[in-house]
Protein backbone atom coordinates (compact mmCIF):
# COMPACT_ATOMS: atom_id res chain seq x y z
CA UNK A 1 0.00 0.00 0.00
CA UNK A 2 1.59 3.37 -0.98
CA UNK A 3 1.57 6.17 2.05
CA UNK A 4 0.87 9.38 1.68
CA UNK A 5 4.46 10.97 2.74
CA UNK A 6 3.21 15.16 2.44
CA UNK A 7 1.07 17.57 1.57
CA UNK A 8 2.26 19.44 -2.02
CA UNK A 9 -1.12 21.44 -2.66
CA UNK A 10 -3.24 22.07 0.05
CA UNK A 11 -7.09 22.48 0.25
CA UNK A 12 -7.29 26.34 0.43
CA UNK A 13 -4.47 26.45 -2.43
CA UNK A 14 -6.70 24.67 -4.69
CA UNK A 15 -9.63 26.57 -3.97
CA UNK A 16 -7.96 29.71 -4.77
CA UNK A 17 -6.02 28.50 -7.83
CA UNK A 18 -9.67 27.16 -9.08
CA UNK A 19 -11.26 30.47 -9.01
CA UNK A 20 -8.29 32.43 -10.63
CA UNK A 21 -8.30 29.76 -13.39
CA UNK A 22 -12.04 30.30 -13.81
CA UNK A 23 -11.96 34.12 -14.06
CA UNK A 24 -9.00 33.80 -16.29
CA UNK A 25 -11.68 31.15 -18.49
CA UNK A 26 -14.38 34.38 -18.26
CA UNK A 27 -11.77 36.70 -19.02
CA UNK A 28 -11.30 35.48 -22.44
CA UNK A 29 -14.30 33.78 -23.31
CA UNK A 30 -16.70 37.50 -22.50
CA UNK A 31 -20.21 36.57 -23.85
CA UNK A 32 -19.28 33.50 -25.62
CA UNK A 33 -20.79 29.99 -24.51
CA UNK A 34 -17.94 27.01 -23.80
CA UNK A 35 -17.78 23.33 -23.98
CA UNK A 36 -15.65 21.62 -21.16
CA UNK A 37 -14.74 18.39 -21.91
CA UNK A 38 -13.16 16.98 -18.63
CA UNK A 39 -11.07 14.03 -18.80
CA UNK A 40 -11.55 10.79 -17.00
CA UNK A 41 -11.50 10.23 -14.12
CA UNK A 42 -8.80 12.09 -12.87
CA UNK A 43 -10.02 15.26 -13.81
CA UNK A 44 -13.76 15.16 -12.55
CA UNK A 45 -13.57 16.82 -9.33
CA UNK A 46 -11.76 19.51 -10.79
CA UNK A 47 -13.73 20.07 -13.86
CA UNK A 48 -16.96 20.24 -11.10
CA UNK A 49 -15.27 23.10 -8.98
CA UNK A 50 -14.24 24.90 -11.99
CA UNK A 51 -17.10 25.39 -14.01
CA UNK A 52 -19.43 26.24 -11.10
CA UNK A 53 -17.11 29.19 -10.71
CA UNK A 54 -17.42 30.08 -14.48
CA UNK A 55 -19.79 32.85 -15.14
CA UNK A 56 -20.89 31.69 -18.37
CA UNK A 57 -23.31 29.55 -19.95
CA UNK A 58 -21.02 25.72 -19.93
CA UNK A 59 -21.95 22.76 -21.95
CA UNK A 60 -19.97 19.65 -20.54
CA UNK A 61 -18.98 16.29 -21.75
CA UNK A 62 -16.44 13.59 -20.53
CA UNK A 63 -13.95 11.60 -22.18
CA UNK A 64 -11.69 8.45 -21.02
CA UNK A 65 -8.72 7.99 -22.16
CA UNK A 66 -5.83 5.53 -21.20
CA UNK A 67 -2.12 5.71 -21.64
CA UNK A 68 -1.25 4.06 -18.47
CA UNK A 69 -3.44 0.79 -18.46
CA UNK A 70 -2.91 -0.15 -15.10
CA UNK A 71 1.14 0.86 -14.78
CA UNK A 72 2.24 4.36 -13.17
CA UNK A 73 3.94 5.49 -16.55
CA UNK A 74 2.59 5.95 -19.67
CA UNK A 75 2.98 3.59 -22.42
CA UNK A 76 2.23 6.22 -24.94
CA UNK A 77 -0.19 4.15 -26.86
CA UNK A 78 -3.43 6.09 -26.34
CA UNK A 79 -6.98 4.40 -26.55
CA UNK A 80 -10.33 6.34 -26.37
CA UNK A 81 -12.17 4.32 -23.73
CA UNK A 82 -15.21 7.11 -23.26
CA UNK A 83 -15.74 9.50 -26.45
CA UNK A 84 -18.33 12.46 -26.70
CA UNK A 85 -21.69 12.32 -26.61
CA UNK A 86 -22.03 15.96 -28.30
CA UNK A 87 -21.13 17.21 -31.17
CA UNK A 88 -18.04 20.06 -30.97
CA UNK A 89 -18.53 21.72 -34.41
CA UNK A 90 -18.24 25.32 -34.08
CA UNK A 91 -17.94 25.44 -30.26
CA UNK A 92 -15.51 27.56 -27.83
CA UNK A 93 -13.78 23.76 -26.72
CA UNK A 94 -11.73 23.94 -23.74
CA UNK A 95 -10.37 20.32 -22.54
CA UNK A 96 -10.01 20.07 -18.82
CA UNK A 97 -7.13 18.16 -17.46
CA UNK A 98 -6.12 16.95 -14.01
CA UNK A 99 -2.63 16.48 -14.47
CA UNK A 100 -0.28 16.82 -18.06
CA UNK A 101 2.64 14.53 -17.73
CA UNK A 102 4.50 13.33 -20.58
CA UNK A 103 2.28 15.37 -22.62
CA UNK A 104 1.58 12.47 -25.54
CA UNK A 105 -2.20 11.38 -24.32
CA UNK A 106 -3.31 15.33 -24.68
CA UNK A 107 -1.20 15.69 -28.11
CA UNK A 108 -3.13 13.32 -29.30
CA UNK A 109 -6.45 14.39 -27.81
CA UNK A 110 -6.00 17.98 -28.94
CA UNK A 111 -5.40 16.64 -32.98
CA UNK A 112 -8.27 14.34 -32.49
CA UNK A 113 -10.85 17.00 -31.03
CA UNK A 114 -9.13 19.50 -33.71
CA UNK A 115 -10.02 16.61 -36.77
CA UNK A 116 -13.95 17.88 -35.29
CA UNK A 117 -14.04 21.62 -36.26
CA UNK A 118 -14.17 23.29 -33.02
CA UNK A 119 -14.53 26.77 -33.44
CA UNK A 120 -11.41 27.39 -31.03
CA UNK A 121 -9.34 24.87 -28.96
CA UNK A 122 -8.02 25.36 -25.65
CA UNK A 123 -6.16 23.29 -22.63
CA UNK A 124 -6.90 23.68 -19.17
CA UNK A 125 -4.99 21.78 -16.63
CA UNK A 126 -4.64 22.03 -12.61
CA UNK A 127 -1.34 20.46 -12.71
CA UNK A 128 1.59 20.48 -14.78
CA UNK A 129 4.91 18.39 -14.93
CA UNK A 130 6.96 19.61 -17.54
CA UNK A 131 9.90 17.45 -16.44
CA UNK A 132 8.53 14.66 -17.81
CA UNK A 133 7.17 16.17 -21.36
CA UNK A 134 7.82 14.03 -24.39
CA UNK A 135 6.43 16.07 -26.82
CA UNK A 136 5.32 20.12 -27.52
CA UNK A 137 2.21 21.19 -26.54
CA UNK A 138 0.49 24.67 -26.04
CA UNK A 139 -1.53 24.82 -23.16
CA UNK A 140 -3.66 27.30 -22.12
CA UNK A 141 -4.27 27.03 -18.19
CA UNK A 142 -2.08 26.06 -15.91
CA UNK A 143 -2.42 26.01 -12.21
CA UNK A 144 0.90 24.57 -11.17
CA UNK A 145 3.93 23.49 -11.94
CA UNK A 146 4.89 20.40 -9.75
CA UNK A 147 8.00 18.53 -9.84
CA UNK A 148 8.13 14.42 -11.06
CA UNK A 149 7.11 13.06 -7.90
CA UNK A 150 3.44 10.46 -7.61
CA UNK A 151 0.86 12.20 -6.79
CA UNK A 152 -2.66 11.68 -5.46
CA UNK A 153 -5.49 13.82 -4.16
CA UNK A 154 -8.63 16.24 -5.44
CA UNK A 155 -9.52 13.34 -8.35
CA UNK A 156 -5.98 11.52 -8.79
CA UNK A 157 -5.73 8.11 -7.72
CA UNK A 158 -3.05 5.69 -7.18
CA UNK A 159 -4.87 2.18 -8.22
CA UNK A 160 -8.08 3.47 -7.84
CA UNK A 161 -7.45 4.93 -4.55
CA UNK A 162 -7.10 8.75 -2.90
CA UNK A 163 -9.04 10.57 -5.32
CA UNK A 164 -11.37 11.69 -2.93
CA UNK A 165 -8.57 13.29 -0.68
CA UNK A 166 -9.30 17.58 -0.76
CA UNK A 167 -5.92 17.97 -1.45
CA UNK A 168 -2.80 17.36 -3.50
CA UNK A 169 -0.18 14.58 -1.21
CA UNK A 170 3.37 13.04 -2.28
CA UNK A 171 2.69 9.16 -2.32
CA UNK A 172 5.81 6.80 -1.48
CA UNK A 173 6.47 4.53 -4.67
Amino acid sequence: MHKITEVLISESELMEKVEEMAKAIENDYKGEDIFIIGVLKGACVFVSDLMRKINLNVELDFMSVSSYGKSTKSSGVVKILKDLDLEIENKHVIIVEDIIDTGLTLKYLTENLRSRNPKSLKVCTLLDKPDRRKCHLDVDYIGFTIPDRFIVGYGIDCAEMYRNLPFIGIVSE
